[in-house]
């Protein structure tokens, strides 16, 4: 077997590329050197053989004996080595150190393999893990003199990273026997997996039980469901649902990890979900559109959930559909307004806005009835959003998962464990020193609304329902907790004109906040611990052919740097190009004649013609 060369660096003149080598120079030293194994023998060769700058092939290469010889024809270095007998250590037999190849004569370059490189930088990786193949690269080369490119650096790191972590096919196959770890360590938690026909991989679901438990008795009845992609060396997507805990921040309650994200991976998913978390109460979903995600949620929540849009999502889709056809201010300003229209409280404040709209395109006002209000406008909705307008709520669950996506999926989830159970630890610490009612941040905005009521005139009606004076005139029924500008309905606290007939009336504010805001339901929310997995040890073969067998799925990630997902915002709206020559947007005069003729045809459906031209300009 040859040994495969990555990369030459002419270096007899170069005596920093040699220090790093010159430490292997006596790696090998000669007959009767042993080693505790075959790969420390083969290992010590390598770094030898790049110290002495040569290459070798193996003329044997088994469990028992290793014969090695000088890839240069007719030059007659050899080695020899094999097992000391009722030993397991490894003994160099017999070994020629002459060479009469020209490579020995003027070390032509340093020689390595991947797997080399990888032994190499496996030390710095694993403190490191993020270390990047440009910089994988340019240490070899400062260190070793080898030249790599990126494709070979990333290759080298996969190695490097297998070596620490294990591998990644490997874990596929620990599956079963994950799953039932997480229920036996996590009594009360779901880990549950499917795969295809072929035995491949094809979807896991994990939830655990101080998650259940945490949503169900601390958190509002509120997910957001997300999707990142995954990319480890078989890819793949996680599928999340975040909660929202009292005092605002992400609380994971569900993830799975499937092949790709599809409509009947997301029905899946959503069936599992359902499994998990109790469904006694409405709960409210905000997602972006995707009719997996809106039919699913019909079929298996039913009456029992509302379904709202990504506010986000629908600013990107309507900046994209207008892209070509309006300048850049003018996309701007009707997607400023669209923000506008989805938090207005009132239908009159909506209308306002989406006239704003219309007076800037008809189309886009078009655009903007079609797109369904009542799942994304505070106006028409009928769940409980708490003014939480966008799927991605849960960033701070994005960035775990970012951080740990290229491990084999089994250390995955248990790092994604880690995580978790740190932060329910933290939070219940934390938390334990507070000393208000409400959480922090609901402490605060409740008292925000406290200082704006000093000003407001009460005026008692009949009944619970009372007048209150200020700029305008609200009207508040303290019994059902509403009121005509419709804060509290949407907030969970009471507005400024409530706390102004409390005080009225010489009652608490506490007393009319949601439940969901205070320290006590906190404290239920990160109330159980999620415990560690112990390490999976290989099961007997007897075990293995009576459990399911799970083999990686069959797409891998293909070479080179994987694309990384563009960032989501909104805000950016890039100014685009404008001809000179006929004054259209999305070219310059140079493109000008190859430019998309503007038809008559409608540019804004949700469905998105458009959509493909702009890929077209942009391309």
């Amino acid at each position: 077997m040859d040994t495969t060369m990555l990369g030459i660096f002419p270096s007899s003149n170069d005596d920093k590329h040699r220090r790093a080598a010159t430490q292997w120079e006596n790696t090998i030293t000669g007959a009767d050197q042993r080693f505790s194994s075959f790969t420390e023998f083969r290992e010590a060769l390598h770094k030898y053989s790049i110290a002495h700058g040569f290459t070798y092939k193996y003329k044997k290469n088994d469990s028992h004996r290793v014969t090695v010889k000088c890839k240069s024809e007719g030059c007659p270095w050899r080695i020899y080595a094999s097992r000391l007998a009722t030993t397991q250590l490894i003994c160099i037999k017999k070994m020629n150190k002459d060479h009469t190849c020209e490579g020995a004569a003027v070390k032509a370059g340093y020689r390595a393999t991947r797997g080399w490189v990888g032994s190499i930088i496996k030390e710095k990786l694993k403190f490191s893990p993020n270390y990047k193949p440009k910089d994988i690269a340019t240490d070899i080369k400062r260190e070793y003199g080898i030249q790599l490119n990126y494709s070979q650096a990333w290759r080298a790191k996969d190695i490097a990273r297998e070596q620490l972590q294990g591998s990644y096919k490997e874990a596929y196959s620990q599956l079963p026997f994950f799953c039932e770890r997480i229920i036996e360590t996590n009594p009360g938690s779901l880990a549950t997996f499917a795969t295809k026909e072929d035995s491949s991989f094809h979807r896991l679901f994990v939830s655990f039980h101080a998650s259940i438990y945490g949503f169900q008795q601390g958190c509002r009845p509120l997910l957001f469901l997300d999707s990142t992609v995954l990319y480890a060396k078989y890819q793949g997507t996680l599928l999340a649902a975040v909660g929202a805990d009292g005092n605002d921040g992400v609380f994971p309650v569900a993830f799975a990890v499937v092949d790709e994200e599809t409509d009947d991976n997301w029905h899946w998913f959503l069936s599992e979900l359902k499994s998990a978390v109790s469904t006694s109460r409405p709960i409210t979903f905000v997602s972006a559109f995707h009719n997996g995600i809106k039919e699913s949620l019909c079929d298996i929540f039913s009456k029992d959930c509302y379904h709202g849009y990504c506010l986000r999502y629908l600013g990107e889709k309507l900046n994209k559909d207008l892209h070509g056809r309006f300048s850049h201010e003018a996309r701007r300003l009707m997607v400023q307004d669209l923000y506008a229209a989805a938090y207005a409280p009132k239908l009159e404040d909506f209308e306002h806005c989406v006239e704003n709209i219309k007076a800037i395109s008809p189309d886009a006002y078009s655009w903007v009835v079609r797109s369904e209000p009542d799942h994304w406008a505070n106006a028409f909705f009928g769940g409980a959003r708490y003014n939480h307008m966008t799927s991605n709520f849960g960033q701070l669950f994005r960035d775990w998962v970012s951080d740990v996506s290229e491990l084999p999926i089994t250390q995955m989830v248990d790092a994604l464990r880690g995580k978790i159970m740190e932060l329910n630890y933290t939070r219940r610490v934390d938390s334990s020193q507070w000393l208000t009612r409400l959480t922090p941040s609901m402490e605060e905005k409740l008292q925000n609304e406290t200082s704006k009521a000093i000003s407001l005139q009460v005026l008692h009606l009949q009944g619970s329902t009372f007048e209150v004076r200020g700029e305008a005139v609200d009207i508040v029924d303290i019994d059902n907790w509403d009121c005509s500008c419709k804060t509290w309905q949407l907030s969970g606290l009471p507005c400024c004109h409530a706390i102004a007939i409390f005080k009225y009336l010489g009652r608490s504010p506490y007393d009319y906040c949601s439940r969901y805001f205070t320290t006590e339901s906190f404290h239920l929310t990160y109330s159980e611990s999620i415990n560690p997995i112990p390490l999976l040890e290989k099961p007997m073969k007897a075990e293995v052919d009576m459990e399911i067998m799970v083999s990686p799925p069959p797409t891998k990630r293909p070479p080179g740097r994987p694309k990384m997902k563009q960032p989501d915002s909104v805000e950016i709206i890039k100014r685009q190009l404008q001809c000179s020559k006929c004054k259209g947007l999305g070219h310059n005069k140079k493109t000008c004649e190859k430019a998309n003729k503007i038809d008559g045809s409608d540019p804004l459906l949700l469905t998105g013609m458009v959509v493909a031209e702009e890929h077209e300009v942009t391309a």
